[in-house]
């Protein structure tokens, strides 16, 4: 097997079992959501925690440490990440799978709005196209709902807010998750105690099966982000954007097909839109990847200077 089909392998494999995680959240009921997510967060840190004595690289910490910007630039992408899981468990548990799904979807949509907005990037024409039919599926499912779509709205923000960190700070992936579940440990941990002390905690009250899973989600968490790591680093840029559909679809798959939630016309057709607005984005991106790779064929450094160029 070539590099390249390894890292096809990797990404593939973190994004199903992306996909599948509504079902292992609604396993943990009936923990509350913010009880999972302490629980996420504190196994989290303890098994990232054991990967990097396995890997015996402590230095990033002190590096880290020295450097208060990149540090609070930490603390500030753990907040946004903190807030899509928990959003994200509340959505699943309250049968709003579907929903969460199309989060996931719009996601690239808000990422290029950030990079407008934050980085003062400027969109082409196609890109402009993507995200106007985008806002025309929000409108639509706004009226489908009676509401704005806020689960999905919020997911979107907070992942598009966070991966934007996250370009910024180039921290490795299982260093920066132990440093952002650590950020996260000591309000988890508080809040457990908490919820030990007045007996409402479920930990260790339901079943053993529900115990060992809460215990597993750390696992859960970590493992897949290892795997989409792997595979950028052997994978196109191009491949990994095809790949991102994957758990989104699956995630739907569960919602409608497992969970039964509604999807009537005026739903499918808000997310006909979304799905052309990708659609118009996706094929965008591997042209303008294409002419990347033959200009740079051609004239190495008129790629340099484009690869630099904001448009």
């Amino acid at each position: 097997m070539t590099d390249e089909r390894r890292g096809y392998a990797y990404g593939l494999t973190a994004y199903v079992i992306w996909g599948f995680f509504p079902i292992y959240f609604k396993l943990l009921r009936p923990s509350a959501p913010l009880e999972i997510l302490a629980h996420r967060v504190i196994w989290s840190v303890l098994f990232v925690g054991l990967v990097l004595v396995g890997m015996r690289n402590w230095r990033f910490l002190d590096r880290l440490v020295r450097d208060r910007r990149r540090l609070a630039g930490v603390a500030l992408a753990a907040v946004f990440i903190g807030l899509n899981w928990a959003t994200y468990i509340y959505g699943v548990n309250s049968s709003r799978v579907v929903e969460t799904a199309l989060g996931y979807f719009i996601t690239p949509l808000v990422v290029v709005l950030l990079g407008v907005t934050v980085q003062r990037e400027r969109l082409r024409g196609w890109q402009w196209a993507a995200v106007g039919v985008g806002a025309l599926a929000v409108a639509v499912l706004t009226v489908d709902y009676g509401r704005l779509p806020y689960i999905a709205l919020a997911l979107a923000a907070t992942f598009g807010s966070y991966s934007l960190i996250k370009k910024r700070l180039s921290l490795p992936p299982a260093e920066g998750l132990f440093v952002e579940s650590a950020v996260l440990a000591l309000p988890a941990l508080a809040y457990l105690g908490w919820l030990s002390s007045t007996g409402h905690a479920t930990f260790g009250h339901v079943s053993a099966a529900h115990t060992a899973l809460t215990v597993l989600s750390g696992v859960a968490t970590a493992v897949p982000l290892l795997l989409f790591a792997a595979s950028a680093n052997r994978v196109p840029l191009v491949g990994m954007g095809m790949m991102q559909y994957v758990a989104p679809i699956l995630q739907l798959a569960c919602g409608v097909l497992i969970y039964h939630e509604p999807m009537p016309a005026a739903r499918l057709a808000g997310f006909g839109l979304v799905w052309v607005a990708l659609v118009i984005f996706t094929v965008d991106g591997i042209r303008r990847a294409r002419a990347s790779s033959r200009l740079a064929a051609s004239h190495p450094e008129a790629a340099a200077a484009a690869a630099t160029s904001p448009a």
